[in-house]
């Protein structure tokens, strides 16, 4: 049997996302928009697909809903690749009344079909990270390491290390130190390392790969979370293993980094880019025409197809399928994600979908079916950090408007 078709792959789906909110409001933080027509867990089924695993297992368990329907409606194997992506929500059993706990926790809940199931080893990912990765050249450094567990690793800049999970290897890449968050400036200093780029730290990625019966040894340990509990327990009683990750990656936790990375992707030398015809991230397909552009400025934007944009100014911008863009609009470093649906009511509504002539908008990220209406200006003057508000909510300077928000005209922010 080849050695990719050996390992198995378990998505995790992910908590409340409460830092992401409104984002996480109405669905699932994998089943948050990315790059304007892609979903979070779109990249880590993709680079399953790209390194040859066809044995994908995604945990769920809030606002399932959508994140659902979209696996549903974009991943099917045909009957002769033996592949299947399976969706295993929590639910109450005989042995696990309750919800998820933490990751862990997630895969305990459902060992005993991962128990038998044809592999010999499980890669074990996160559904809400951005970043291109081999995992059969992962694998096969695991193996070749003759490692129980492997970590993937990346070094940081030593200012992030109380948000990540840092780690010390031995001269072979043995983790011998594994601290969650650490916050001590003492500790941070003692666990960082020099790299190119300054101060570093060592961070875990959130990706593992387990032999079989070393998950099933781990998982009986006390604890809930792998980075929490199962990890640092792991290091003195198995041989655990790191394998450094040297490409772009990026822990979509927040909405600043989330911002922040959708932006980056209208850059001509984006760190991470969708346009790669050797390793593809797939989504929905969907049958929508050409975006129709009448007379618009456009810079360093991404529109996605089925819009309708006239004759207006865009720049730093993305615009997500069916998005309707009125006369007269500025976008400034703003993310629109468009809409479900092609409005075609007579007359129209007060407010249609889409954004009204003579509209501005800066910094602000724009969810789903959208209503703004004519002379609305969103610009943050009064340069609010956190605010919330009817509509919309303020995080990081930055303005972001629900999902199926209405704005009326004229409005100013």
């Amino acid at each position: 049997m080849p050695t990719k078709q050996k390992l198995g792959a378990i998505i995790l789906g992910g908590g409340r996302g409460e830092r992401l909110a409104p984002l996480t409001s109405l669905r699932a933080k994998p089943a948050v928009q990315i790059g304007g027509k892609y979903r979070l867990i779109d990249v880590p089924i993709s680079n399953c697909i790209n390194s040859g695993i066809n044995q994908i297992h995604v945990l769920t368990q809030f606002n399932t809903t959508s994140l659902h329907r979209h696996i549903h409606h974009t991943y099917q194997f045909d009957i002769y690749s033996g592949g299947t992506i399976e969706i295993l929500a929590a639910h109450q059993t005989i042995k696990h009344k309750d919800w998820f706990q933490g990751t862990a926790d997630a895969v305990r809940s459902y060992w005993d079909r991962f128990e038998n199931m044809p592999a010999s080893h499980y890669i074990i990912l996160a559904g809400d990270h951005l970043y291109k990765m081999d995992y059969d050249e992962f694998f096969k450094t695991h193996l070749e390491s003759g490692a129980d567990l492997t970590v993937a690793v990346k070094p940081m800049p030593q200012d992030t290390a109380s948000q990540l999970g840092v780690l010390k290897t031995d001269s072979d890449d043995k983790i011998v130190r594994f601290v969650e968050k650490p916050e001590d400036p003492g500790l941070i200093a003692e666990l960082s390392e020099t790299g190119s780029g300054g101060d570093q730290v060592l961070a875990s990625m959130g990706i593992y790969i387990f032999r079989k019966e070393i998950l099933r040894q781990v998982l009986e340990m006390e604890g809930n979370d792998f980075g929490k509990n199962i990890i640092p327990q792991s290091i003195d009683n198995h041989h655990t293993g790191a394998f450094r990750f040297r490409g772009y990656w990026e822990d979509i936790g927040t909405i600043k980094t989330f911002f922040n990375a959708n932006i980056a992707l209208t850059h001509s030398h984006s760190e991470f880019s969708f346009y790669e015809k050797e390793r593809p991230i797939y989504t929905r397909q969907r049958f929508l025409p050409g975006s129709e552009i009448l007379n618009a400025q456009i810079h360093d934007s991404i529109i996605c197809e089925g819009s309708k944009i006239e004759q207006s100014n865009i720049k730093d911008s993305i615009l997500g399928i069916r998005s309707i863009v009125g006369e007269n609009v500025e976008l400034d470093e703003t993310y629109f994600m468009g809409a479900d649906f092609y409005e075609n009511l007579t007359p129209a509504p007060f407010v249609p979908v889409g954004i009204g002539s003579n509209s501005i908008l800066k910094r602000c990220i724009v969810d789903k079916n959208a209503r703004i209406g004519k002379n609305v200006k969103l610009t943050n003057e009064r340069q609010v950090d956190y605010e919330e508000g009817e509509f919309y909510t303020i995080k990081d300077g930055i303005i972001i408007l629900s999902k199926n928000a209405v704005v009326p005209d004229g409005t100013v922010l």
